[in-house]
């Protein structure tokens, strides 16, 4: 089959797939996003040919349009709009688990620093404040007394966007200085990992050492939910440990996976592409060589 690479940059996640996808025998068209134009009636010379779309796209921005636009031109695309839309979203995202039933931590949203603050004291300290949108732990706050926390809602509230103004606030969980990330498709654990770190951020992008996690039947069930509470697709998913239990605390729609590969026995990247050839044979009626 011949199969979209929708990217903005070529990481080294994408080029653990490009190597799955060829080795496995498929045609592969890389289509830098930045590089086309969307149309209202016609879809870009770019993917004419292309059986399924991956999205790669490092940009929320671009994945959230790019994949719309995909959809309405007919054309099918992993994982689809609907889905980075709740994932793209933290509010979204908790809603939907919540919804769902999956354990998530408490969470409230406010629209206005005194209402923000309101939240923050009744939680108590330390909380944390986290943006509606963003990656990698990027922008996230650990509040840990009233005059940080006023400082912190001076500063987003005099940003720019009106995301930096729905303030996102979050019960802290003690966790035992790791979190977990699950790899699954539609729903399927690949494989997880523990990430590990003396910072209260526990992101490989933020340097946290990196294991093996053996997922027990409690987190996979958890997966496998938070997956359908969003759509399926290929995911991450991020829990913490609570005791002798798990919550679930985000899904990642464009998930890197280049870290879990180097720590588990199972080869990620085939998988994936085992996940892509069922996709491609149930939704285009392409049958894997």
């Amino acid at each position: 089959m011949n199969i979209g690479l929708l990217y903005s940059r070529i990481r080294r996640d994408e080029k653990l797939l490009l190597s799955a996808l060829r080795e496995r025998g498929h045609e592969v068209t890389k289509i830098d996003v930045r590089e086309q134009r969307f149309g209202l009636d016609a879809s870009p010379e770019a993917f004419e040919g292309v059986d399924l779309v991956v999205d790669r796209c490092l940009a929320t921005s671009r994945s959230l349009y790019a994949t719309r636009f995909l959809e309405a031109y007919g054309i099918p695309v992993v994982n689809g709009a609907t889905i980075a839309d709740i994932c793209a979203d933290k509010v979204k995202t908790s809603l939907a688990l919540r919804s769902a039933g999956v354990p998530t931590p408490a969470t409230e949203v406010a629209f206005t620093t005194d209402s923000a603050l309101e939240s923050i004291e009744r939680f108590g300290y330390p909380c944390v404040l986290k943006p509606v949108i963003g990656s990698w732990g990027r922008l996230m706050a650990k509040v840990e007394s009233r005059s940080a926390a006023e400082a912190i809602l001076e500063h987003k509230s005099t940003l720019g966007h009106y995301e930096h103004k729905v303030f996102y606030v979050q019960d802290f969980v003690e966790k035992p200085g790791r979190d977990l990330r699950v790899v699954a498709a539609d729903g399927v654990p690949i494989a997880g990992m523990a990430r590990s770190s003396e910072h209260w951020l526990t992101n490989a992008a933020k340097g946290a050492s990196t294991e093996q996690f053996a997922i027990d039947d409690e987190a996979r069930e958890l997966v496998e939910r938070a997956s359908a509470a969003v759509g399926g697709g290929l995911l991450g998913v991020d829990l913490m440990e609570t005791g002798d239990s798990y919550t679930v605390h985000e899904v990642n729609h464009t998930v890197e996976f280049k870290a879990l590969d180097d720590v588990v026995g199972t080869d990620v990247p085939e998988r994936v592409v085992d996940w892509l050839e069922t996709i491609a044979e149930e939704q285009v009626g392409v049958r894997p060589a």
